[in-house]
């Protein structure tokens, strides 16, 4: 790992490499009150109440540190007196494919627990914040550590006694808090870009709600205020309600000369994406010749698992191919693509898909081409389509602008977090 501060003037060579000569290099429990025996509580968790401590499990805590407020559990209230958090108390995830993992707990309303794969290190607040330690945890630094001191063997693991043995850059009290304060600021620039991103999705998923049932009509198409009821929806009286084997045809051309030709799967948000990089490895078989062959603006769905959204309209290559088990279709020229790939996205199609599925006579819970073509799509005229398509694509780049933002910005944090954590850029007083 290259170091910038290499025999630079005013700086010296330590276990986390070349720091400020100011600046101590010490044992995490050196500066931190250890775990004292037991680890977290070994109890199973319970429906979540208010009422009872919440439950902080490996699987609670994301990635970036924070708490994953969705699918959360409580813990019985007297199996969680000795395992009950405060604020400052620092958590690691001592084991399985999360390890390295770090938590701080900074709320003051409400009671938590901790989960027993949890080990917790309390900092002694007069040489180490909890905030520059939660900085420093991830820095490449640490997952180099992490990397270093994993064991051998099917379970990764990190004990008390190794994260004790953790050394841990320490600059005096006031550098500490204000390279917290700075990396804050990133922090809560980041949060807010990340909220406007869900916040555009979830407008753009209402706007598709409403287009693509007509119960929003755009300027110039609205000829009459009346609907007419189908199973599923109302649409518009000037709409149609068509089944997909009126306006698409199924394909089963394979790929028999074995042509080397990219092998795509279905991603449940993402569409196709090449699958050696989807999966991160060659999962596909040696022998593509019974492959389906799949076009530029031609349909696909795994067969068993369509009702999770795995559909996807080939947009990025002219020619790939799919496994066997793959549906793929093209429809005609009353159709725009994309308009009928918003349709077939939407949470009511989720739903159709899945009643289709558990309706089909196949036994392995798949959706074939014969039940599929027989649902029903909302279909406007070709105008109509292309307007509506026109305006999700606009929402669309919205948000992938931001989301193009919120990588750079996290990009750029990285690489200050690591100039302040090293004494590179300093932030005196």
């Amino acid at each position: 790992m290259k170091d910038p501060n290499k025999n630079r003037p005013g700086y010296k060579k330590t276990k986390v490499g070349w720091i400020p000569n100011e600046w101590d290099c010490l044992h995490l429990k050196d500066v931190c009150e250890g775990p004292g025996g037991k680890y977290g509580a070994c109890a199973s968790s319970t429906e979540y109440s208010q009422e009872s401590p919440r439950y902080i499990r490996i699987t609670d805590i994301s990635n970036d540190g924070s708490l994953v407020e969705h699918g959360k559990t409580s813990i019985a209230p007297e199996l969680a007196e000795k395992y009950l958090l405060n604020p400052g108390d620092f958590l690691f995830a001592r084991t399985g494919a999360t390890v390295g993992k770090t938590y701080l707990h900074e709320r003051n309303i409400g009671h938590y627990a901790f989960a027993g794969y949890l080990i917790r290190f309390i900092p002694d607040k007069i040489s180490l914040i909890g905030k520059f330690l939660k900085a420093y945890t991830h820095t490449e630094r640490y997952y180099y550590w992490i990397h270093s001191i994993l064991h051998a063997g099917a379970q990764p693991n990190i004990n008390a006694r190794e994260y004790g043995s953790l050394s841990v850059p320490i600059p005096a009290l006031p550098e500490q808090k204000n390279i917290a304060e700075i990396l804050s600021t990133w922090d809560k620039a980041i949060e807010q870009t990340r909220k406007l991103i869900d916040a555009k999705k979830s407008r753009k998923k209402a706007l598709m709600q409403q287009l693509l049932t007509g119960k929003k009509r755009l300027p110039g198409f609205a000829k009459s205020h009346r609907y007419e009821s189908y199973r599923f929806f109302e649409l518009p009286i000037d709409w149609e309600c068509t089944q997909i084997r009126d306006i698409a045809t199924e394909s089963s051309e394979r790929n028999k000369n074995r042509e080397d030709i990219t092998v795509f799967a279905c991603s449940k948000h993402r569409g196709f994406v090449k699958s050696s990089e989807y999966f991160g490895k060659r999962i596909f078989s040696q022998d593509t010749s019974n492959y389906k062959i799949i076009r530029r603006d031609w349909f696909g769905f795994p067969a068993n698992h369509v009702e999770e959204g795995s559909i996807g309209l080939l947009q990025c290559h002219d020619i790939g191919i799919v496994s066997p088990i793959y549906i793929v279709f093209n429809v005609s020229d009353c159709v725009i693509p994309e308009y009928l790939y918003a349709v077939l996205k939407t949470d009511t199609f989720r739903h159709i898909f899945a009643i289709s599925t558990n309706a089909s006579v196949d036994r392995r819970g798949s959706l074939r081409w014969r039940e599929f073509s027989l649902i029903r799509v909302p279909l406007p005229s070709l105008p109509e389509q292309q307007a509506i398509t026109k305006v999700l694509s606009a929402a669309d780049d919205e948000i992938i602008q931001e989301e193009h933002k919120l990588k750079a910005m996290k990009k750029q944090k990285r690489g200050l977090m690591q100039k302040l954590l090293t004494g590179t850029i300093r932030v005196l007083n």
